[in-house]
This record gives C-alpha cells, sequence and structure tokens, in this order.
C-alpha cells in the first residue's frame, strides 16, 4: 500500500485535524457500534478514530487500529494507545492473519485510495469478523469534484488532473457507489446504506478546511508536477486561483458521504 496517493510528512497531522469526532460517532452508533464489542479500525492512520471508537466500545470492549504506514502506526501509539486500544503495522491487500476475529470491523476514506483492489481489500477485511459481525464501509463519492463556480478555466484543469490523479495513482473518485454491491456480493444480511454530506462548505471558509484542500493542492502538485505545468503560470497561479476561489464566500463545495454497513451471515 505504498502507493497511498495522500503520503506526505504532514499526513499524520492533516488525518487528525480533519477527524471530527461528532461525526465518527454519529456514524458508529448508525452502524450497530455497543459496548464490549471487538472493534478493528482499518486504516487506522492518526490514530485518532481508533481512540473514539475505542470510548464507544466501552465498557469491556477492545479497539485494534492497523495501519500499512509504520510511521503512523508509531504515531498513534504514542499519543492513543492505552489498555484495550493498540495499534499493529498490516498492509489491508494481504490477508489479515494472527489478528483475529471481531465484533465490528470499520474502514473510513481508505478504498478511495486503492482503486483496484478496494474489492479484495473489503474480502479481506470480511474475513476478519466474526459470524454475526459487523462490517461498516465509508467511502466518498464524486470526491473533490463538486465545486460552484470555478472558472472555466479552472474547472477544466482540475477535471483533467482529477482524471489523471485516477489513471496514475490508483484513486478511485467514485468509491463510494460501489459499497453496496462489495457488500452484497459478499452475502452480507442486513445491509443499510446512507449518504450524508461530508464537506459542505459555503460562506467564509473555516482554515481547517482550508488546509485540508491545500493540502490536497500540494501533494498533487507534488505527485503531478507536469500536469500543472501546463496551467497558465504554472503551479503558483493554480494555487493562487484556486485559493481566491475558496476564500470566495460565495463559493460553494460538497462531498457526499455513503455509509454502507452488514451483517456477516451466521
Amino acid at each position: 500500500m505504498s502507493s497511498y496517493f495522500m503520503e506526505s510528512a504532514e499526513e499524520e497531522i492533516r488525518l487528525e485535524l480533519k477527524t471530527n469526532e461528532e461525526s465518527v460517532r454519529s456514524y458508529a452508533l448508525w452502524c450497530g457500534l455497543q459496548p464490549g464489542m471487538r472493534v478493528l479500525d482499518a486504516g487506522c492512520g492518526s490514530g485518532k478514530t481508533s481512540c473514539i471508537l475505542h470510548d464507544m466500545a466501552q465498557p469491556g470492549g477492545s479497539v485494534l487500529g492497523i495501519d500499512f504506514s509504520e510511521r503512523r502506526v508509531d504515531y498513534a501509539r504514542k499519543k492513543f494507545r492505552r489498555p484495550g486500544l493498540d495499534f499493529e503495522p498490516h498492509d489491508l491487500k494481504k490477508p489479515l492473519e494472527g489478528i483475529g476475529e471481531f465484533d465490528f470491523v470499520w474502514t473510513c476514506f481508505v478504498l478511495e485510495y486503492f482503486r483496484r483492489e478496494s474489492q479484495s481489500i473489503v474480502d479481506n477485511l470480511a474475513r476478519c469478523l466474526k459470524p454475526g459481525g459487523r462490517l461498516c464501509l465509508l467511502d466518498l463519492d464524486s470526491n473533490m469534484m463538486n465545486h460552484y463556480d470555478l472558472p472555466k478555466g479552472l474547472e477544466k484543469f482540475f477535471c483533467g488532473l482529477i482524471r489523471k490523479i485516477t489513471e496514475d495513482h490508483n484513486f478511485d473518485p467514485f468509491c463510494g457507489r460501489k459499497l453496496y454491491s462489495y457488500m452484497y456480493d459478499l452475502g452480507f444480511e442486513q445491509i443499510r446504506v446512507n449518504l450524508v454530506p461530508h464537506h459542505l462548505i459555503y460562506g467564509e471558509v473555516r482554515e481547517l478546511d482550508f488546509f485540508n484542500w491545500l493540502k490536497k493542492v500540494e501533494v498533487s502538485a507534488e505527485k503531478e508536477s507536469g500536469e500543472f505545468q501546463k496551467y497558465p503560470g504554472g503551479y503558483p497561479a493554480f494555487a493562487a486561483d484556486f485559493e481566491a476561489f475558496f476564500r470566495n464566500p460565495r463559493r460553494f463545495t460538497y462531498t457526499p458521504l455513503i455509509i454502507c454497513t452488514g451483517t456477516k451471515p451466521l
């Protein structure tokens, strides 16, 4: 999983800052998380979500957070490790051996970065579930694509950039719409689907939202420097134009989050 598109020196910080505790609690409750469950947080990133899920699983529950990045696992251990909450490095594309079975498996904002392997990752996660356990898949749809009113030149370049990232970096901007079918094909029962806004940005932009989007632009420029050379004035001009758009209180930006949960057959 070393092909993770958003890899950067500040990724742990970005992931921690963008994690909204109220949202995580709401989604996990809707998915059926209960006290006493053994929980797997697959693609745990900074470990903040794992910590929230651990609190929700008390009393008597435990959480294992796993991530392909040993650096992020080390970060999570130092900041969030406690009795009943631990972190281990694992590659989700490979069978998850030696971690046992879980009552509740959660993966959020992971599959979008592994377009070719997303189905096999879900298969691997399903094998970790106890019969009767809950699988919870959360991901975005039309990711990074919904902005109004982008200037025409910026809009044309932005659409081309997303297509290039999809082709070159295994990114899937339409991952969310696939989650139900993944779970259906595995024969899961009591499947439920919800759709909520993830990014819903209008009026004066919050600095946290601006930091998150600016980091996406910076990483994209590092990974696709040749593409940015095609923009009139290159990356500096694109960054200035995008910031001017994003800081305009008239701007409207949204991204749908699709949440899918189901029960593994007994």
